[in-house]
């Protein structure tokens, strides 16, 4: 009976890219998932590897600027989140992320969270583009999601490498992708090594310019640190990431993959969406670096 290859891609926000050059790297080697598994970020790569569209999002990725970040947010106050997400799904029925999850050859999954209750969810029917947007649903960034009566939110906060989904869908071996290894400790600082500056986030063009003039004084003093003081970006950012790492940390111990890769991205932060490019040749060059371990793994002839 042949082994079945699992892989579980895992979440980081715009670190998340690198895993577009961690499958690319694996194909080279001649190992293709029979299982896919994603949290996050991961849900949204594993979508368009199953959906046969992997290379369309690594070319629309790698041209992604720093506009484009700013044309997918529709902010939406009242939806629960900064943004809503609907250019989200729109972005994924673009490049052809759609159809029904059982449809599809590759076996698939995507963490998400019940926000009422805490339990994780694993959607693992109906449309994909739709797993996609539960599972990247980050508190208080996105909008959460309707499923069935529930709302889902990021699956990252209980499972940020879903290792466990990937088991259920019936992987014998497991390669696990850890995009938070090392993000503890990261200091946000300048080339000079004093704190980076903060930009004020740009007022929405529908904002009334006498609203726009009256905001403006009172974000630069919300978000611009004090003296000796870290931004509320980076304690925010730095919560987040000890929060994630300590979970994943947690998560693996329980249940460790037989190949666990830690793409280097300590010097990608959250929203580095633009940084595609950087991030996949990151994901690559991680996989050339383990590539007997992942050979004998998978058993794959030198």
């Amino acid at each position: 009976m042949r082994v079945k290859i699992g892989i579980a891609l895992g979440s980081g926000a715009a670190r998340g890219w690198s895993q577009i050059g961690v499958l690319e790297g694996l194909a080279a080697l001649g190992i293709v998932p029979d299982v896919v598994a994603g949290t996050s970020v991961g849900a949204l790569v594993g979508a368009a590897f199953i959906t046969g569209k992997l290379a369309a999002l690594k070319a629309r990725m790698e041209n992604f600027g720093r506009r484009d970040v700013a044309a997918m947010l529709d902010l939406h106050l009242r939806t629960g989140g900064l943004i809503e997400g609907k250019r989200i799904e729109t972005f994924l029925d673009n490049l052809g992320i759609t159809g029904s999850i059982e449809t599809r050859g590759p076996r698939y999954g995507a963490v998400a969270i019940d926000l009422a209750t805490g339990r994780e969810i694993w959607l693992q029917q109906g449309p994909i583009g739709r797993a996609v947007r539960a599972s990247i649903g980050m508190p208080g960034l996105f909008s959460p999601t309707r499923h069935d009566e529930n709302w889902l939110i990021d699956g990252g906060l209980v499972n940020p490498v879903p290792v466990s989904l990937a088991r259920a869908l019936g992987a014998d071996i497991v390669i696990a992708v850890d995009l938070n290894s090392e993000l503890v400790g990261r200091r946000f600082a300048g080339s000079d090594g004093s704190a980076a500056s903060i930009t004020t986030p740009a007022i929405p063009a529908q904002i009334p310019q006498w609203l726009s003039t009256a905001v403006n004084p009172i974000l630069q003093k919300v978000l611009q640190s004090g003296p000796g003081y870290p931004s509320i970006f980076e304690v925010l950012a730095n919560s987040l990431n000890i929060m994630q790492d300590r979970i994943t940390r947690t998560r693996l111990a329980g249940d460790p993959p037989e190949v666990l890769l830690s793409p280097r991205l300590g010097n990608f932060s959250w929203l580095d969406f633009h940084r595609a490019k950087e991030a996949i040749a990151v994901g690559r060059a991680c996989v050339d670096a383990a590539e007997p371990l992942l050979r004998r793994a998978c058993g794959k002839a030198e």
